[in-house]
C-alpha cells in the first residue's frame, strides 16, 4: 500500500469523483481524522497489493457488483476462478467497492459511519503513538 513510515495513518483508497468517497472525507474532515488520500486513478494498487487486501478482507468483498463496471464487463454470467477475478480487479480498479480504509494491518471496506468511528479512533490501539 503506498504510504509513508507511520503505520498508524489512515489512507483512503478510491477515486475522486465518487459519491461515498466524497462523503467519508467529509465525515473524516468533520470528526478530525486525518488521512491520506490514494487515488486510485493516478496511483493504482499493484497485484501485490491488491493481494494483500484480499488477504485481509477476501475478494468478495473487495468487488462492487453493483456498479457499472461490474455490469459493463457483464461478470455476473461469467464463472472466474479467484485468479481470474483478481486479474479482471486489477485491470478495472474502479469496480473496487468504495471507500477501502487502511490503518495499520486493518482493513474496513464500505461506508458506515459508525463503524469509521470506532475504526479512526485515536485512542486505538494500532501503533507507536
Amino acid at each position: 500500500m503506498p504510504t509513508d513510515d507511520h503505520t498508524d495513518n489512515l489512507l483512503v483508497l478510491g477515486i475522486p469523483n465518487c459519491d461515498k468517497i466524497r462523503k467519508t472525507k467529509t465525515w473524516l474532515e468533520e470528526h478530525d481524522r486525518p488521512f491520506q488520500f490514494i487515488d486510485l486513478k493516478k496511483a493504482p494498487l499493484s497485484r501485490e497489493e491488491l493481494l494483500e487486501l484480499s488477504q485481509k478482507v477476501g475478494l468478495d468483498a473487495l468487488i462492487n457488483r453493483r456498479g457499472t463496471t461490474w455490469r459493463k464487463l457483464e461478470l455476473a454470467d461469467k464463472n472466474l476462478s479467484e485468479a481470474e477475478m483478481l486479474d479482471v480487479l486489477l485491470e478495472n480498479q474502479s469496480m473496487i467497492l468504495r471507500p477501502v480504509l487502511v490503518r495499520g494491518d486493518s482493513v474496513m471496506i464500505g461506508y458506515d459511519e459508525e463503524a469509521f468511528e470506532g475504526f479512526t479512533a485515536s485512542d486505538r490501539p494500532m501503533g507507536n503513538e
